[in-house]
């Protein structure tokens, strides 16, 4: 699933592509996931912005009614603007024409993905989106606040890294980056202020090298150009198990956890 800094790349390529545009005609699948993109039509895009996983398309029509686009990419959801788009294809979900004749696509092969349109702010139809803690650069998410929450809390540290609530936007390929530069077990369940404020600056270190690379690109993911990112080349954790650590050569291990595939370091990340 793309996660912060593949949907963060994906709205710097499109925020200037599609930023005064207005959406002339659209149209979808037949799923009610994907049928709210009918909703835009007659809209400017005034702006994009990410929250978490999340891109919101910021909205006016004629009477300057601020509305909001929210699409979430799912597992395999792929966002593109394009001047001859072929609208038969057959994981095309959603498609919108814009006034320079160019088409806003999402295709989604595995179908995961999902499109609102909503008065601008009103996230009570989509709680998980409502619910979304603060975002990682922000200053509200700092080591007393990550502490606190793990506190109060009986999951596992990584479960409550991808649950959304302490952090918005990390999912599995980060948390395990952030873990292991930390040096702390991802099935622990305390947290040390120290420990915290440490994990919050590894956080940011691993989605900053995301950023840096264009996101990471393991089966689906590519940008809105359809090119994969490269941050795979950067992995120190994920997806390494039976390989040696990079710290101490201790062969990272695999295991179920909370239902996720978690890879971890027995020594540098010992309980």
């Amino acid at each position: 699933m793309p996660e912060l800094p593949e949907v963060e790349t994906i709205r710097r390529q499109l925020e200037p592509q599609l930023h005064g545009r207005e959406i002339v005609d659209a149209g979808s699948h037949w799923s009610a996931k994907f049928t709210p993109a009918l909703d835009a039509i007659g809209h400017e895009i005034v702006g994009l912005r990410r929250r978490g996983k999340y891109l919101l398309f910021d909205l006016v029509d004629d009477a300057e009614t601020p509305r909001e686009l929210i699409i979430h990419l799912g597992m395999t959801g792929r966002l593109a603007v394009e001047r001859h788009a072929d609208l038969a294809h057959a994981h095309l979900r959603a498609w919108w024409r814009l006034d320079d004749r160019h088409h806003l696509t999402f295709h989604d092969a595995r179908r995961f993905g999902r499109i609102h349109v909503v008065e601008r702010g009103d996230h009570a139809g989509l709680p998980t989106l409502a619910a979304l803690g603060p975002e990682p650069f922000d200053d509200e998410f700092n080591g007393a606040a990550l502490a606190a929450f793990v506190k109060s809390s009986d999951r596992h540290l990584k479960t409550i890294l991808l649950a959304q609530r302490a952090v918005a936007g990390i999912g599995n390929i980060y948390a395990d980056e952030a873990l292991w530069m930390a040096g702390i077990n991802p099935a622990t369940r305390r947290l040390s202020r120290a420990r915290a404020e440490r994990l919050v600056d590894t956080v940011r270190l691993a989605l900053q090298s995301g950023l840096d690379h264009g996101g990471t690109t393991l089966r689906d993911y590519v940008d809105s150009s359809g090119e994969p990112g490269t941050n795979q080349h950067e992995l120190h954790c994920y997806g390494r198990a039976g390989e040696p650590c990079e710290r101490c050569a201790t062969i990272l291990r695999r295991r179920e956890l909370d239902a996720r595939t978690t890879t971890w370091c027995p020594n540098c990340q010992a309980r």
